[in-house]
Protein backbone atom coordinates (compact mmCIF):
# COMPACT_ATOMS: atom_id res chain seq x y z
CA UNK A 1 0.00 0.00 0.00
CA UNK A 2 1.65 3.66 -0.94
CA UNK A 3 1.28 6.74 1.13
CA UNK A 4 -2.36 8.08 1.44
CA UNK A 5 -3.75 11.65 1.89
CA UNK A 6 -5.35 12.25 5.26
CA UNK A 7 -8.14 14.52 3.77
CA UNK A 8 -9.75 10.69 2.10
CA UNK A 9 -9.81 9.63 5.23
CA UNK A 10 -14.22 10.20 6.01
CA UNK A 11 -16.22 10.24 8.57
CA UNK A 12 -19.84 9.42 7.93
CA UNK A 13 -23.09 9.79 9.96
CA UNK A 14 -26.40 7.74 9.32
CA UNK A 15 -28.08 11.03 9.69
CA UNK A 16 -32.08 8.99 9.59
CA UNK A 17 -31.13 5.67 11.23
CA UNK A 18 -32.15 3.93 8.06
CA UNK A 19 -28.56 3.66 6.58
CA UNK A 20 -28.30 7.26 4.96
CA UNK A 21 -24.79 8.04 5.71
CA UNK A 22 -23.64 11.85 5.14
CA UNK A 23 -20.30 12.75 5.55
CA UNK A 24 -19.04 15.09 8.19
CA UNK A 25 -18.34 18.09 6.77
CA UNK A 26 -15.30 20.55 7.71
CA UNK A 27 -13.36 17.70 9.39
CA UNK A 28 -8.96 18.51 9.23
CA UNK A 29 -8.01 15.68 11.23
CA UNK A 30 -9.23 11.74 11.90
CA UNK A 31 -8.28 9.34 14.47
CA UNK A 32 -9.41 5.77 15.24
CA UNK A 33 -8.02 3.82 17.59
CA UNK A 34 -8.61 0.80 18.54
CA UNK A 35 -8.47 -1.10 22.04
CA UNK A 36 -8.56 -4.70 24.34
CA UNK A 37 -8.29 -4.96 27.78
CA UNK A 38 -6.50 -7.95 28.93
CA UNK A 39 -7.49 -10.63 31.56
CA UNK A 40 -4.78 -11.38 33.65
CA UNK A 41 -4.77 -14.90 34.95
CA UNK A 42 -1.71 -15.59 36.26
CA UNK A 43 -1.31 -17.13 39.73
CA UNK A 44 1.12 -19.04 41.98
CA UNK A 45 1.72 -21.89 39.22
CA UNK A 46 2.24 -19.65 36.43
CA UNK A 47 5.63 -20.52 34.78
CA UNK A 48 8.35 -18.84 36.48
CA UNK A 49 6.19 -16.29 37.49
CA UNK A 50 5.00 -14.94 34.40
CA UNK A 51 2.30 -12.57 33.45
CA UNK A 52 -0.49 -15.08 31.70
CA UNK A 53 -3.58 -13.39 29.81
CA UNK A 54 -6.76 -15.45 28.88
CA UNK A 55 -7.26 -15.31 25.11
CA UNK A 56 -9.79 -13.06 23.45
CA UNK A 57 -11.35 -12.27 26.90
CA UNK A 58 -11.23 -8.77 27.04
CA UNK A 59 -13.19 -5.31 26.45
CA UNK A 60 -12.58 -4.45 22.94
CA UNK A 61 -13.58 -0.70 22.37
CA UNK A 62 -13.05 1.74 19.14
CA UNK A 63 -12.80 5.53 19.83
CA UNK A 64 -12.94 7.87 16.59
CA UNK A 65 -11.89 11.39 17.37
CA UNK A 66 -12.04 14.73 14.43
CA UNK A 67 -11.70 18.31 14.87
CA UNK A 68 -12.68 20.99 12.03
CA UNK A 69 -14.84 23.71 10.97
CA UNK A 70 -18.37 23.93 10.40
CA UNK A 71 -19.13 23.94 6.59
CA UNK A 72 -22.26 22.30 6.23
CA UNK A 73 -25.68 22.89 8.51
CA UNK A 74 -27.08 20.46 7.99
CA UNK A 75 -24.17 17.56 9.58
CA UNK A 76 -23.31 20.33 12.18
CA UNK A 77 -26.87 19.96 13.19
CA UNK A 78 -27.33 16.13 13.11
CA UNK A 79 -24.00 16.24 15.44
CA UNK A 80 -25.03 18.31 18.00
CA UNK A 81 -28.92 17.01 18.26
CA UNK A 82 -26.96 13.37 18.62
CA UNK A 83 -24.99 14.92 21.41
CA UNK A 84 -27.41 16.19 23.24
CA UNK A 85 -30.23 13.41 23.12
CA UNK A 86 -27.53 10.68 23.86
CA UNK A 87 -28.16 8.85 20.24
CA UNK A 88 -26.24 5.57 19.83
CA UNK A 89 -26.27 5.67 15.86
CA UNK A 90 -24.43 3.80 13.07
CA UNK A 91 -21.34 5.42 12.07
CA UNK A 92 -18.97 5.07 9.17
CA UNK A 93 -15.04 5.23 9.16
CA UNK A 94 -13.53 4.96 5.67
CA UNK A 95 -9.82 4.57 5.64
CA UNK A 96 -8.47 4.60 1.68
CA UNK A 97 -6.86 1.95 0.25
CA UNK A 98 -7.58 -0.27 3.72
CA UNK A 99 -11.41 -0.35 4.08
CA UNK A 100 -14.46 0.55 5.73
CA UNK A 101 -15.18 0.25 9.60
CA UNK A 102 -18.49 0.38 10.17
CA UNK A 103 -20.71 0.39 13.77
CA UNK A 104 -22.33 1.99 16.93
CA UNK A 105 -20.86 4.97 18.62
CA UNK A 106 -22.05 7.34 20.52
CA UNK A 107 -20.78 11.30 20.84
CA UNK A 108 -18.86 11.02 24.03
CA UNK A 109 -17.88 14.83 23.30
CA UNK A 110 -18.81 17.41 21.31
CA UNK A 111 -16.31 20.96 21.73
CA UNK A 112 -16.47 24.67 20.04
CA UNK A 113 -14.00 26.95 19.90
CA UNK A 114 -12.28 29.87 18.13
CA UNK A 115 -10.19 32.82 18.19
CA UNK A 116 -11.19 36.20 17.96
CA UNK A 117 -9.66 36.63 14.47
CA UNK A 118 -10.30 32.82 12.96
CA UNK A 119 -13.27 31.15 11.91
CA UNK A 120 -15.29 28.52 14.69
CA UNK A 121 -14.08 24.87 14.94
CA UNK A 122 -15.70 21.71 16.62
CA UNK A 123 -13.62 19.00 18.21
CA UNK A 124 -15.40 15.79 18.08
CA UNK A 125 -15.00 12.09 20.30
CA UNK A 126 -17.08 8.86 19.67
CA UNK A 127 -17.34 6.25 21.94
CA UNK A 128 -18.01 2.34 19.81
CA UNK A 129 -21.43 1.00 21.40
CA UNK A 130 -21.50 -2.12 19.77
CA UNK A 131 -19.91 -4.53 17.77
CA UNK A 132 -18.43 -3.14 14.70
CA UNK A 133 -17.43 -4.85 11.03
CA UNK A 134 -14.79 -4.36 9.11
CA UNK A 135 -14.77 -4.66 5.10
CA UNK A 136 -11.88 -4.47 3.09
CA UNK A 137 -11.16 -1.86 0.26
CA UNK A 138 -12.34 -3.16 -3.60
Amino acid sequence: MTAQKGKDLLLKVDTDGAGSFATVAGLRARTLAFNAASVDVTDQESAGRWRELLEGAGIKTARVSGSGIFKDASSDETLRQYFFAGTVRDWQVIVPDFGTVEGAFQIAALEYGGQHDGEVSFELSLESAGALTFTHAA
